[in-house]
């Protein structure tokens, strides 16, 4: 059987902390697929383009990782790639709740089963709007982010 995990996010942009989850999940799947959501209402300091290349570079050499765009519901998508989970990751008790009540309304509407990873303590605190403040006031985000943003951005 193939084993194969949504990771829906925004990933504008990508940071430490999802890096280490979709490194993490490598080892639990046999593909995981890194689904960037597109939501029309939201206001993005990267193009998806750009988003993705990020990822893509981040992960050249693992070939267990693909990165895709979606739109619309994500079991809709885990249903598309034949995906029966979605990872996610969580860094603090509020994560948790929020993600919980989307767990549960996923799983009443489909069998798709969540899988929480709980990020590293070394990267809990970073969060993509953290990263993008950072950078909008001209700080140093090299530290938060992966090698492939620093490059591409």
């Amino acid at each position: 059987m193939n084993r194969k995990a949504i990771f829906p996010g925004s990933f504008d942009p990508i940071t430490l902390g999802h890096y280490d989850i979709i490194k993490r999940g490598i080892s639990l799947f046999d593909e995981v697929i890194v689904a960037i959501g597109i939501n029309a209402d939201k206001k993005y300091m990267f193009s998806l383009e750009q988003r993705k290349k990020f990822i893509e570079e981040a992960f050249k050499d693992e070939p267990k990782v693909k990165v895709i765009t979606y739109q619309g519901l994500t079991i809709d998508l885990c249903k598309k790639e034949n995906a029966d989970f979605i990872l996610r990751g969580l860094r603090n008790p509020a994560d948790f709740e929020f993600e919980k009540a989307i767990a549960h309304t996923n799983r009443k509407l489909s069998k798709i089963e969540t899988v929480f990873l709980l990020t590293a303590s070394k990267t809990s605190y970073i969060s993509s709007s953290i990263v993008r403040d950072v950078l909008r006031n001209g700080g140093d985000i090299s530290e938060l982010v992966p090698d492939s943003v620093m490059k591409l951005k």
